[in-house]
């Protein structure tokens, strides 16, 4: 699973930086996370496509998180696009993209799926769910949190021989956590074969938001935070009285909240020395890195 910061300033983009958007490549899906203006054109130099399994998640209705929706949807629909696109988001953005399509008069050549959301599990697949919270800023805001099942233990052969069950389906039957049953009408079931469970990944991306209850519980326990440092500590109360964020707010948050990795983003224009805002943040949680667009980021399964 690989995390790609497509663009990774806030507000109004740079000459190096677009604006907000996020995609993670899992398993030949595509999840976005926030459309600012370019993202189409940072998927392609990112080389991630276009694929039929692809979705986006926006946090909220502020223009530097969704004005490179009418991009994606015309490029699409210009690559002929046939699969359906599933679009989750808060309150308005149904009405966002209607005007869009209806002002623009182009057609879409696929099935568009638009869904307002509230709190809760939003989303879920077989491997993984996601699930959204509300976080503190000026509109209705929320963050995201893509969570893997556990998986199965490691297999063991050596079991699985001294029970007699022959190497073949059986085998991966077992590691797929079905109960088997070998010729001589003995019952097998996964426990008998397979260590303890494994924990699988955990990714949260905050949105804009001040630090908050509901972002410190999402990311608990996570692999990897993505969270917003618009200004530096610098301007504190900056940052607060806009319902933003500091590098040692974001630090905090993934200290207290036992994350993996911190990776800060969502940077003001008015900033271009990102080693304050990698020292600020280290002084407090030392697996931190400052993202730039293009830069990617692999997570793997826990050991």
């Amino acid at each position: 699973m690989r995390v790609i910061f497509l663009g990774t300033s806030g507000s109004t983009p740079t000459a190096t930086r677009n604006l907000s958007a996020i995609v993670i490549k899992r398993k030949g899906e595509l999840i976005l996370l926030d459309c600012g203006e370019g993202t189409q054109q940072r998927m392609i130099q990112a080389k991630v496509g276009f694929g039929r399994n692809f979705k986006i998640f926006i946090t909220h209705m502020h223009g530097d998180h969704v004005l490179g929706l009418p991009g994606i949807l015309q490029t699409l629909s210009l690559f002929d696009f046939k699969s359906p696109l599933q679009i989750f988001g808060p309150s308005g953005l149904k009405r966002f993209i209607d005007a869009i399509i209806e002002t623009l008069k182009f057609k879409l050549t696929f099935p568009l799926l638009i869904r307002e959301i509230d709190e809760g599990i939003i989303y879920k697949q077989k491997e993984y769910h996601i699930q959204a919270v509300y976080v503190e800023h000026s509109i209705p805001t929320l963050a995201y949190a893509l969570i893997e099942q556990d998986r199965p233990g490691k297999f063991s052969p050596e079991k699985a021989k001294f029970l007699k069950i022959p190497k073949g389906p059986l085998w991966s039957k077992l590691q797929h956590g079905e109960i088997i049953m070998v010729g001589n009408g003995k019952v097998v079931t996964p426990n008998h074969i397979l260590g303890p469970s494994r924990r699988g990944r955990k990714i949260v991306y905050s949105g804009d938001t001040r630090p908050c209850k509901n972002i410190l519980n999402l990311a608990k326990d996570a692999n990897l935070l993505i969270y917003e440092a618009t200004f530096s500590d610098e301007y504190k109360e900056t940052a607060n009285e806009n319902m933003h964020s500091t590098p040692s707010q974001g630090a905090k948050i993934a200290k207290e909240a036992n994350v993996k990795k911190l990776i800060l983003t969502h940077i003001s224009p008015r900033f271009d020395n990102m080693d304050v805002f990698l020292k600020e943040a280290k002084k407090i949680f030392l697996a931190t890195e400052v993202a730039t667009d293009l830069l990617e980021f692999e997570i793997r399964y826990p050991q």
